[in-house]
């Protein structure tokens, strides 16, 4: 099977077994995403959304967060992975928004990138997510499940994988595609014990074949 045969059937079973694909992530404006993304870095959605209510609450826009500090915001985020980190990034990130973007998120990666607390995958997720712009944010998820599926050859790097997919999957299809890539990686294909019994792409799969 070619590389791009293999795409085309991956992106097909895909669209069949899930047409709706999106963030599990809680969010009503793109600065509250903006925040629960930041969140997310090395935690799962699972934990980010139990905190973010009280904190979107709390910290509407990011005139109210910037005036802030990050003591403050540490009591609500404390049961989050690295909450020390995490609440000056947030307060830096509002800071920031509010002196260089008159209080709104960039639409840009260069612009993301700019903001405290906001890698490359943060910066795509942004795009894709509230932006509806073409991205691949790739994560932990989205590093294996390229590599085991075969879309990428043997990728050491995200920034390798982010160009391969981004190069090989159809621009309509990207803001998906990211997350078909997570959902499957996070429920099906796990890092330790992947489940292949349950997995449609199976005979697609490189990761399964070498096994065999």
């Amino acid at each position: 099977m070619t590389k791009k045969e293999r795409y085309k059937k991956v992106i097909e079973w895909f669209e069949a077994s899930m047409p709706v694909a999106e963030t599990e992530l809680d969010y009503d404006s793109p600065f509250h995403l903006l925040i629960a993304v930041i969140l997310s870095a090395q935690c799962t959605d699972k934990r980010v959304n139990m905190v973010t209510p009280a904190l979107f609450e709390a910290y509407p826009t990011p005139e109210v967060l910037a005036v802030s500090s990050p003591d403050v915001v540490f009591e609500y985020i404390k049961s989050i992975s690295y909450p020390n980190n995490k609440a000056k990034n947030l307060v830096g990130m509002a800071k920031k928004l509010v002196n260089d973007f008159e209080g709104k998120v960039p639409d840009t990666l260069e612009d993301l990138e700019s903001l405290p607390g906001v890698g490359r995958k943060t910066a795509n997720v942004m795009l894709i997510v509230a932006f509806d712009k073409p991205a691949m944010p790739v994560d932990t998820h989205v590093f294996r499940v390229s590599n085991r599926l075969g879309l990428t050859n043997n990728s050491k790097t995200p920034e390798q994988t982010e160009k391969e997919l981004m190069k090989n999957i159809p621009q309509k299809y990207l803001s998906r595609a990211h997350h078909w890539l997570i959902l499957h990686g996070r429920y099906i294909c796990q890092a330790r014990k992947p489940k292949c019994e349950e997995c449609g792409l199976i005979q697609y799969c490189k990761y399964v074949s070498k096994k065999q």
